[in-house]
């Protein structure tokens, strides 16, 4: 599975941005998930949605502003974003497995290359 992300970009503090993941192959046997890493720190988990698409799980630091979705007919996994904080700021991963993990585990077997998200103050 190959993974590209986009919809990264520049937005003020309070802004929306809705980030977008291709598949390349089919997605609805993948567990999905969207990480981030900032400018000197780890990456960090921020939201997954299960195979089934029934289940989502978001850090705290998103939940109530973000929300994961997915179309598996198009083998496409997004993240709306709203309320942006400039702590947001950072490179967003979308990552997919295929293997039943707990929903907040950082355990995946692929991984898009990252698109970049400013948030300004």
């Amino acid at each position: 599975v190959q993974l590209q992300a986009c919809g990264g970009g520049l937005v003020q503090a309070g802004g929306s941005l809705r980030l977008s993941c291709a598949a390349s192959g089919r997605t609805f046997s993948y567990d999905l998930g969207w990480f981030r890493q900032a400018p000197g720190k780890e990456r960090e988990f921020v939201a997954a949605i299960r195979r089934g698409g029934g289940n989502t799980y978001y850090a705290e630091a998103v939940k109530g502003r973000f929300t994961i979705s997915r179309d598996n007919a198009k083998n496409m996994v997004y993240l709306q974003m709203n309320s942006l904080k400039p702590e947001d700021t950072a490179v967003y991963y979308c990552a997919a497995r295929s293997s039943y993990n707990s929903g907040y585990s950082p355990e995946y077997d692929y991984w898009g290359q990252g698109t970049l998200v400013t948030v300004s103050s």
